[in-house]
């Protein structure tokens, strides 16, 4: 079995997004295709948002560094390093206050 550093991973990925023209980068640390969980690291540099995007499926979302907002019909929320979000189940989008890395864990009822 594999122990990854999710401190370490962090500073990484927000290091990549900041060397990335759209200013994000993620990696997928666990699941694929084939699994119902998947978890991946995602970074964005301050000011960048995901853009508004569908739920892929019951989905949260821990604040490994930064501060981001998570907003959703109308409501927003903001969290900091630590910190842990339940992501609502329709159209919604993350924006980083400041640099930051989240953890995604995304729950799918489609299998491969």
């Amino acid at each position: 079995m594999d122990v990854v550093s999710l401190s370490a991973l962090a500073a990484e990925q927000v290091a990549a997004a900041h060397a990335s023209s759209t200013g994000r980068c993620a990696r997928t640390i666990h699941g694929r295709q084939t699994h119902a969980l998947r978890q991946t690291v995602l970074a964005l540099v301050a000011g960048r948002t995901l853009g508004e995007h569908e739920s892929p499926g019951e989905a949260t979302l821990q604040v490994l560094a930064g501060r981001v907002r998570l907003s959703a019909g109308g409501e927003s929320w903001e969290a900091a390093t630590g910190d842990y979000l339940d992501i609502p189940p329709a159209r919604h989008d993350l924006a980083a206050i400041e640099d930051c890395a989240v953890l995604l864990s995304v729950v799918s009822t489609a299998r491969g």
